[in-house]
Order: C-alpha cells, then sequence, then structure tokens
C-alpha cells in the first residue's frame, strides 16, 4: 500500500488493500457531554483520528501519524472539524427525543378484584381467585399469602394474556379450607405500582342468628324513635310563639342524620 498527500491531493493504491473509510460519530449523554470523531479506517484497522476533547488529528501508525501532523497544522481542516462537532451537537435534542418516543412507555396500573366460589372436585371446599387487568408492561408478579407467608401449594395461574390496546391480564387460583381467624391475602407487585397491591380476605366466626335478630330490633327502634322526634320537634317549632321560625330550622338528610340548616 502506498499513501501519498500533498497540499490539496490524497491519493492510495489500492495493492494489498480490501477497503478504506472515514467514520464519523456523535458520542453524547447530553447536550453537554458530546465527543465528537472522525477515524479513518483501512483494512478494518484504525488509522488515525480527529477527537474534539484534544482538538486535533492522531496517527496510529508512522505514516498516519506524519499524515495528522499535517492535517493539525491545517487551520482549514480543524476549522471544518470544529464546524462539524457544532452541527453534531445541533441534532442531539432531537436525537434524545426520537429515543423517547421509541424506547420510553409508560406504565399502566393494574385493577385487581378477588373472588370466591364453591370449588368442583377438589380435596379443598374453597376456592379464590385473584385477578389482575389492563396493566402494562407485561411483567408482573401475583402471589398469595397466608397469615402473612407465601402459599405456593394447591395455587394455579394463567400466563400474562391479552387484555386489548396493549394492555395484559393475569388470574392465578388458590384452593383452600377456610380457617377461624386466618388472613388470606393475593399480593400484585408491578413496575407501575409505588408498592404491593393487596388484596385481604378474613375469615371470621359467623355471627349467631339470635344476636342478629336482636340487632335488627334495636337499629328498627333506633330509627323509629329518630323520626318520632324529628316530627315532635317540627310541630313545636310551627305551634311555638314569640320565636322567629327562620332562625333555625331542623332537616333530616338522606343519611337519616340530623343536621343544622342556618
Amino acid at each position: 500500500m502506498q499513501l501519498s498527500t500533498s497540499s490539496n491531493t490524497c491519493w492510495l493504491s489500492v495493492t494489498d488493500v480490501l477497503f478504506g473509510y472515514i467514520v464519523g460519530h456523535c458520542q453524547f449523554t447530553s447536550s453537554d457531554d458530546l465527543v465528537y470523531l472522525a477515524q479513518v479506517y483501512f483494512n478494518k484497522k484504525l488509522m488515525g483520528e480527529y477527537n474534539s476533547t484534544v482538538g486535533k488529528y492522531t496517527g496510529y501508525t508512522e505514516k498516519a501519524s506524519e499524515i495528522a501532523d499535517g492535517l493539525n497544522k491545517n487551520p482549514k481542516m480543524l476549522k471544518q472539524e470544529k464546524k462539524n462537532y457544532e452541527e453534531c451537537k445541533t441534532f442531539i435534542p432531537f436525537i434524545l427525543d426520537l429515543q423517547t418516543c421509541l424506547f420510553f412507555t409508560p406504565s399502566v396500573e393494574p385493577s385487581v378484584s378477588l373472588s370466591s366460589f364453591k370449588a368442583v372436585d377438589s380435596k379443598h371446599p374453597s376456592t379464590l381467585i385473584c385477578s389482575a387487568y389492563k396493566f402494562f408492561p407485561k411483567q408482573i408478579r401475583v402471589t398469595w399469602l397466608r397469615n402473612g407467608k407465601e402459599v405456593t401449594s394447591d395455587v394455579t395461574s394463567t400466563e400474562e394474556m391479552p387484555n386489548g390496546g396493549w394492555l395484559y391480564q393475569i388470574h392465578t387460583v388458590l384452593e383452600y379450607t377456610p380457617r377461624l381467624g386466618e388472613t388470606i391475602t393475593c399480593k400484585v407487585e408491578h413496575a407501575s405500582l409505588m408498592e404491593p397491591l393487596v388484596c385481604d380476605v378474613f375469615f371470621s366466626e359467623p355471627m349467631p342468628e339470635s344476636q342478629r335478630n336482636k340487632i335488627a330490633v334495636g337499629t328498627a327502634g333506633l330509627l323509629l324513635g329518630l323520626v318520632i322526634f324529628v316530627g315532635g320537634l317540627i310541630y313545636y317549632k310551627k305551634n311555638s310563639s314569640g320565636k322567629r321560625n327562620d332562625q333555625i330550622s331542623l332537616c333530616l338528610l338522606p343519611s337519616q342524620r340530623a343536621c343544622r340548616c342556618i
């Protein structure tokens, strides 16, 4: 290979040469952190480069070093490389915006439901289903806990499945035998959640029927007494003399609570 230069001309004889090329690089992490490189290769070997960090050409062979020294003494070449650096800098905002559009996708929080039904053909009498809907990205973790400890047996889960609109859904089933005082928890962990989402089921002793009847009778009596009290107070206000009726009146809210209306 024979490489010769003059002030205006550069030529290369192609004896034993496969190819040669020049590559320009814009390496950056932000518009304030940029390195511009112009690299010259022959036969896949780096012969020399311009580096904006040092502001000059560098050769990596004896002949390339001689050429680099000549280029460093040429103000026009150095001015052109500085211009290339500035042009490279102007493209950074566009490239960063493009990167955001192509690679950034917002996460979507899952909506979680917990349902129960009687098991069929199972050694356990009950089954819980925990479902997570409409989440993105696809990766998600759904686990069952019994009194805070993870349950792995008698658990069946689906794979993440499409839920429309690039969203996903997943379902997991727990077959169990209810025990008095225990808490079953479905815990959902996803990139969109700051902390795990939990749904609890607490099993308590059912209230005796006689006690439920007493509570119902007491509630009904309380409501009846309240209605009688309100009616009597309104009647008293209408028939009282020497007092303004437009100062304070009694109204009844839909929630059956008395309030003062000014």
